[in-house]
């Protein structure tokens, strides 16, 4: 099941991954144009963009921001010492230079600084380099611990995330979202997919090492989202009502009369009973077929003559049911396509008559987008309250399981898996995720 999207996913994943590692570049300040305005250490090192200053100051002494570069240059050294158990001299021996050339002269700068920025990006540089101190002092004290997140690694953190520009982004995009096609994943999915990996790798920095890891989380949780709507408990609301009406509608083909059968089968063995409708009345040995499955089955069905009004087979359905007290009324359907204008005003004539507490779009999960399209327009037409798909267990794509929900907002509540009738499953999206490779 869905081997076809499973592994074109995973390899568009993969190259997608690659793709914005090593295209991406590392995020720098952007050079300065005009006269140069002042900005703070911290805004400098961390790579954050900052307002236009009202305010025209000097550059920062040339000094500092070389004492800065060659104190950056030391990252590598430092870290490994603090991997280490080392003598309180010898971190002395690097924590006080630190203190007295850098930290010091920053926080010096921050507060002789204009206030050319916002007030609140002032009080959080502050803020970090009362931070910074605090961990200086805990190193000098926790010799034999290692660091868990100092200076070091804050301007390390910094100097190795990346940045993606939207085109960037849609070029590479480009690949896994022809996979997504190839498995017939409908276009309003597609878009929600890409647009939440643009949040996380456009709108937010990457770090360096993490892309494919950020990526198969970000698509795992959209796909989640996507397949989590709303459900409905069959069971539970036929237990609140007698008896429960359900038609079933689709077009030519679909497997509606034998999911018919399979739903009938699965209420007998909840110790709920049943009685069958059969109003298709339109094609040739729909009512045989319907009658074998009730014999095999030992469930009584309700039939008139071809050519019979459909609505008439319902309404004498439902009137059996009420006078011989049967939990459930199954109503088959003649398969139409929503175009097909005379078809549905009988649909909609069975749907007046019968008044149905639910009905039920059987769709063909092989025929993927039309079939997205075909419960889209039933439910614009009758307005469908859940749906069943077919031959999943045949479906090598997949796109018509993860499509239809979402775009109908309408859950599916089982899926066909073979031609027995025990072959009905309750629809799971964690088994749905587990069969596509998540």
């Amino acid at each position: 099941m869905f081997k076809f999207f499973k592994d074109k996913l995973k390899n568009a994943v993969s190259k997608f991954s690659k793709d914005v590692d090593e295209k991406t570049e590392v995020i720098e300040d952007e050079p300065v144009e005009e006269e140069p305005t002042k900005k703070s250490f911290l805004s400098k090192i961390f790579g954050k963009k900052e307002e236009e200053p009202e305010e025209k100051v000097e550059d920062i002494p040339e000094e500092v921001e070389e004492k800065i570069e060659e104190e950056l240059e030391k990252l590598e050294d430092i870290e490994k010492i603090f991997k280490e158990p080392k003598k309180k001299e010898e971190i002395k021996e690097f924590l006080d230079p630190i203190k007295e050339e850098v930290i010091e002269p920053m926080k010096k700068e921050v507060e002789e600084t204009p206030l050319v920025t916002p007030k609140e990006e002032i009080e959080k540089e502050e803020q970090i380099l009362e931070e910074v101190e605090e961990d200086l002092e805990k190193d000098e004290v926790l010799l034999e611990k290692p660091v868990k997140k100092t200076i070091f690694g804050k301007i390390k953190e910094a100097i190795t995330k990346k940045s993606l520009s939207d085109k960037e982004f849609d070029d590479m995009f480009s690949e896994l979202e022809l996979v997504l096609l190839e498995s017939n994943v409908a276009v309003e999915v597609i878009n929600k997919i890409k647009a939440d990996l643009k949040k996380e790798l456009v709108d937010s920095k990457v770090l360096r090492g993490k892309v494919k890891d950020i990526i198969e989380t970000t698509l795992k949780n959209s796909l989640i989202e996507i397949l989590t709507i709303k459900t409905v408990d069959v069971l539970e609301q036929i237990k609140k009502k007698k008896p429960f009406i359900i038609v079933f509608v689709g077009i030519n083909g679909t497997g509606k009369t034998t999911t018919l059968a399979k739903f009938a089968n699965m209420l007998t063995k909840n110790n709920l009973t049943s009685v069958m409708a059969a109003a298709d009345t339109f094609r040739a040995a729909a009512i045989q077929q319907l009658e074998e499955h009730a014999d095999k089955l030992n469930i009584k069905m309700i039939k008139h003559d071809y050519g019979s009004d459909p609505a008439a087979v319902a309404f004498d359905a439902v009137k059996y049911a009420e006078a011989k007290n049967i939990d459930v009324v199954l109503i088959d359907t003649a398969g139409r396509q929503h175009s097909n204008t005379n078809l549905m005003d009988e649909l909609k004539k069975i749907i007046r008559v019968s008044k149905p507490d639910m009905k039920i779009f059987i769709g063909d999960s092989l025929t993927g987008n039309d079939c997205v399209e075909q419960a889209t327009q039933f439910d614009k037409a009758i307005g469908i309250d859940a749906n069943i798909l077919t031959k999943v267990d045949v479906d090598e794509k997949g796109g018509a399981a993860l499509s239809i929900s979402y775009v109908t907002g309408k859950p599916i509540i089982y899926i066909g898996s073979g031609q027995g009738y025990d072959n009905l499953e309750r629809f799971d999206h964690e088994l749905i995720l587990e069969r596509m490779g998540f």
